[in-house]
């Protein structure tokens, strides 16, 4: 007869998990990994960020978690697995795979990525200096190469140079504004074999955007890299790129 009312007992704990506060979640975590520690003081707050992005801080024995607010409606057992993985970086604590996998299959949910898609053009920053830059232009280099490799038929977008003149990030495609910029190491005097392979690489993102399947998030795809390894004098690039 035990074995029903210890059943019985998980399905209790489990269905209370849906009427708990943020707070109280964070609470059982911690217990959880720190039973012989006494609880901190919990503040939870939902904070109107441009990614789904959320900070765990330890401030005087309070405990503070902010959390995105596009995760403000995201179902209990989503916020429990985030609790669980801030909690454990706090402490470094292993984070059991059941709950890393629970939450980036919930964030990688069509619905969920189009908000946060949203939420990052409406809220996010985004600076782009314009195409002409002191040696070269953007919007020139982007026209030849839309002609020579894409028929003509991608729409340009925003085009700038980078602040500083970068070598950690060469080039990026900004898919929320709609931008490409490239790093001003490249706006400078000499053959633009290495600037023309970036902006043709940041070009394929719009020609092949990022695959989604399940848990898997494929910025390269394989049609993507087949497309990239078509570009002339490809070994050329790659060597220049290195020398940088």
């Amino acid at each position: 007869m035990a074995e029903p009312e210890r059943t019985l007992d998980l399905q209790s704990i489990q269905s209370s998990l849906f009427f708990e506060t943020p707070e109280e979640i964070y609470a059982r975590v911690f217990r959880e990994l720190k039973p012989r520690t006494p609880g901190p003081d919990l503040h939870v707050e939902f904070c109107r960020f441009a990614n789904a992005d959320s900070f765990i801080r330890l401030d005087n024995g309070r405990l503070r978690v902010r959390i995105s607010d596009l995760l403000a409606g995201a179902p209990a057992p989503v916020l429990e697995a985030l609790a669980h993985i801030l909690l454990g970086k706090l402490y470094r604590k292993p984070i059991p795979r059941v709950y890393s996998h629970r939450y980036r299959l919930y964030l990688n949910r069509r619905d969920v990525r189009r908000q946060a898609h949203l939420v990052r053009q409406i809220r996010g920053r985004k600076y782009v200096s314009g195409p002409r830059g002191e040696t070269h232009d953007l919007d020139e280099i982007f026209d030849r190469l839309n002609r020579q490799y894409f028929d003509g038929l991608l729409g340009r977008p925003l085009l700038g140079w980078s602040r500083r003149p970068a070598r950690g990030m060469l080039g990026h495609f900004d898919p929320s504004h709609n931008a490409i910029v490239i790093s001003r190491i490249f706006d400078r005097p000499g053959e633009p074999l290495a600037l023309e392979y970036v902006m043709f690489h940041e070009m394929l993102h719009l020609r092949y955007p990022v695959d989604h399947k399940g848990l898997r998030r494929r910025v390269h795809t394989r049609e993507f890299r087949e497309a990239e390894r078509k570009f002339p004098r490809l070994k050329e690039a790659e060597d220049a790129l290195k020398r940088l």
